[in-house]
């Protein structure tokens, strides 16, 4: 357990407090794991060994199990076999609901902690967003997560959505909810539903215009949650009509649609018959809001707190471009959610590593480089695992120095477009299955 929590120099620095407590982890291992073998690769280890694999460029399981030998062999005990196999029995072991509790808990310790002026107005403001996942094109994972239906079949990739709650003060991930992207309820919409019950009276929601419509809006007034996002654009927005508030600013009523087919009667009936909302143009764009209140939220305060919505786009680009969680490995739908789960897990670590390094030098951790932080704590971890507690103290303080030094150039109004330089090589698609193309191959030669 002191090994899992050294290797991110898991120490209180300020208002940061330690994120995984020895209570806490020997609270979730008794409710999920309970009593167990004393394996080669008990949980812990094998947990330890996981969220190596996640923060590892490689991610092999063969990488995990020779760093499980080097460890063996640095502490004195019998070396263990170089197999694969052992270990990845031990990773079907691990219960999601271990990993998933673990990670959440970190989030919410980081969430908790945060400064009031990491806040917005000392209220706390999470941004909701959506990606695809890519996996293995296996059986399993074609049964729970399809790929795409305008693909033949053999050809495609099972695609999984996930739909990710963020912190805008940290940037740790504090709920998520996985689904397929193909059948019916599923989307981004259906899964931010799932999510609400976990939201609280007084946060702030951020997110794209797609989920500007009145049962989201509404659910999450009813919850005490306020909204902010961007007109739809299939929805026709006149100043002319509703409430003044100032120039191009108003207040209009939503009327309750017809039921859709996912709400249930009774649901339906507890929603209000109209929902006020605030419409109002500022730099070009129409944002909608649940923050009524045009002498306590100015345009121009709205217009600077949905700029920050994009940061769900940074902090999932992080998470699938610079820890590689874009292309998972897992054979299995039961693996490939206790993937997503490490994953997460190991990102909100980093996340407290640089939350703790700005609470040290009073600034946001917003300020400092994902990234950067990722590399100096892969250096690190090895030393800091085996450290005694004096070495393990100072090494921890250089980290957290070196962290704070990475701090990101102020570019107010960047614009990068989504396109890249550097050409492919030009190899023709697979327009068949990988059978097929190889006897064509064969018959070719001969």
């Amino acid at each position: 357990m002191e090994r899992l929590r050294q290797q991110f120099g898991d120490q209180p620095a300020g208002p940061i407090k330690a994120v995984l407590p020895a209570k806490l982890v020997e609270q979730v291992m008794e409710d999920e794991v309970g009593r167990h073998r004393e394996r080669v690769y008990p949980p812990l280890t094998t947990l330890g060994l996981f969220i190596g694999q996640a923060l590892s460029p490689d991610g092999a399981c063969q990488d995990a199990v020779a760093c499980n030998l080097a460890q063996r062999t640095s502490q004195g005990q019998a070396a263990c076999s170089l197999s694969s196999g052992p270990y990845c029995n031990a990773r079907k072991r691990l219960p999601l609901k271990l990993i998933e509790r673990l990670a959440t808990a970190v989030g919410d310790t980081l969430e908790a902690a945060s400064p009031a002026q990491w806040k917005w107005r000392g209220r706390s403001v999470k941004l909701v967003d959506g990606t695809t996942i890519s996996m293995p094109d296996t059986k399993d994972n074609q049964r729970v997560y399809p790929q795409s239906g305008t693909q033949k079949p053999g050809l495609g990739f099972p695609l999984a959505m996930l739909v990710g709650v963020i912190s805008l003060s940290t940037g740790a991930v504090l709920r998520w909810a996985l689904g397929p992207c193909r059948g019916k309820h599923t989307g981004e919409q259906a899964l931010l539903r799932t999510l609400m019950p976990e939201l609280e009276a007084g946060d702030i929601i951020l997110v794209d215009r797609y989920h500007c419509n009145y049962f989201t809006a509404a659910l999450l007034i009813e919850r005490g949650v306020d909204l902010v996002t961007r007109q739809h654009q299939r929805r026709i927005t006149d100043f002319r009509y509703g409430k003044r508030l100032g120039k191009r600013d108003q207040l209009v009523d939503w009327v309750r649609p017809q039921r859709p087919s996912w709400m249930d009667p009774e649901t339906y009936a507890r929603m209000p018959a109209s929902i006020p909302m605030r419409q109002t143009e500022v730099g070009g764009v129409i944002l909608v809001t649940t923050l009524t209140d045009a002498h306590a939220v100015s345009r121009l305060d709205l217009k600077a707190l949905y700029s920050r919505r994009w940061q769900v786009e940074v902090d999932l680009r992080s998470i699938k471009a610079v820890m590689g969680m874009d292309i998972l490995r897992a054979k299995s739908a039961a693996m490939i959610q206790k993937e997503i789960a490490v994953y997460l897990l190991a990102y909100n670590m980093v996340c407290a590593l640089m939350a703790r390094s700005a609470a040290v030098t009073r600034i946001s951790p917003r300020a400092l480089s994902f990234k950067t932080t990722l590399q100096l704590l892969l250096a690190f971890q090895s030393q800091l695992r085996r450290a005694s507690r004096a070495s393990m103290r100072r090494m921890t303080a250089i980290l957290l120095g070196a962290i704070a030094s990475s701090r990101l150039p102020h570019r107010p109004g960047r614009i990068e477009p989504r396109a890249i330089k550097r050409r492919p090589k030009n190899y023709p698609l697979l327009t068949v299955t990988r059978a097929i193309a190889r006897d064509n191959i064969r018959q070719s030669r001969a």
